[in-house]
């Protein structure tokens, strides 16, 4: 496949067993073909993954290109722990960083020692003034937990104002949820480039729960389209790189600054939505 030209990036998340390493390591080497601009690695829920996040991303790290960017966020341990991972990754020379709040596990009465993702991006900068570049996430169709959408606005510049390079949406359908979220930006001030989070339609089930949890709408047509497909899940796969084509080409015409992909570790779909584009 020829390499694309518009700007790519793919999540991965830790893979836990030999399996998942085995299928990481396959995916990355197919998508690494891509000539992408570089590979994120996720922290799980109250930094449940930190040291398999670490070791996934010093993995990745071992090829020259591209580069990779840890997440962190706020429940990644104490000021101490966090200021040691990332002289871990200064020593690795990985200087890139996706901070985020991060989610709070069932059972966790609070988030860790920082409350909210600017506060954690601050003590990054303060620890290490000028040395790492802050990705951060946003939400186009608003954050579950957030009551309206002027607070999404004012949280999100809240984080833009503490030092940020790039912002990375949460997944959504609805190409105008983004447009209307970028416009809404510019009016407040926000100039960070907002790259687009595509999730490429592969299993209903699984990504009809990742809508609840991540506050992304499904519309109810695209929701009975899947359902109609039952257990003819080539013929839904089918139809689901054909929809993420077709939202992914509405976004690179109106000029985003590239697609980030969520992979979850696997790259058929992926690459099937890239060729399509291509």
């Amino acid at each position: 496949m020829n390499k694309p030209n518009f700007g790519l990036s793919f999540e991965f998340f830790p893979p836990k067993t030999a399996e998942q390493k085995a299928a990481l390591l396959a995916t990355q080497t197919k998508l690494r073909a891509l000539s992408p601009e570089f590979f994120s690695v996720t922290f799980g829920a109250g930094g449940s993954t930190i040291g398999a996040t670490a070791e996934t991303v010093l993995e990745l790290n071992t090829h020259d290109t591209p580069k990779v960017i840890p997440h962190l966020s706020c429940m990644g341990g104490t000021p101490d722990e966090i200021k040691a991972l990332l002289q871990q990754y200064i020593d690795n020379g990985i200087t890139e960083i996706l901070a985020l709040r991060g989610d709070v596990p069932s059972g966790m009465g609070s988030v860790g020692y920082f409350r909210y993702a600017n506060e954690l991006i601050e003590f990054i900068h303060k620890t290490y003034p000028g040395v790492f570049k802050i990705t951060v996430g946003c939400y186009p169709e608003v954050h579950p937990e957030t009551l309206t959408f002027e607070t999404e606005i004012k949280y999100f510049k809240q984080k833009v104002d503490a030092g940020v390079d790039r912002a990375i949406t949460q997944f959504f359908f609805n190409p105008d949820a983004y447009f209307n979220f970028v416009e809404h930006c510019e009016k407040a001030g926000i100039e960070t480039p907002i790259t687009p989070g595509i999730m490429p339609i592969t299993n209903f089930a699984n990504i009809n729960r990742f809508c609840g949890f991540c506050g992304t709408d499904m519309p109810r047509w695209l929701k009975y389209k899947l359902q109609s497909y039952g257990d003819d899940r080539r013929s839904m796969q089918q139809f689901g790189t054909e929809f993420t084509i077709k939202l992914c080409q509405q976004l690179l015409d109106q000029g985003v600054p590239g697609i980030h992909f969520y992979t979850l570790n696997r790259s058929k779909a992926t690459l099937d939505v890239v060729k399509g584009l291509s």
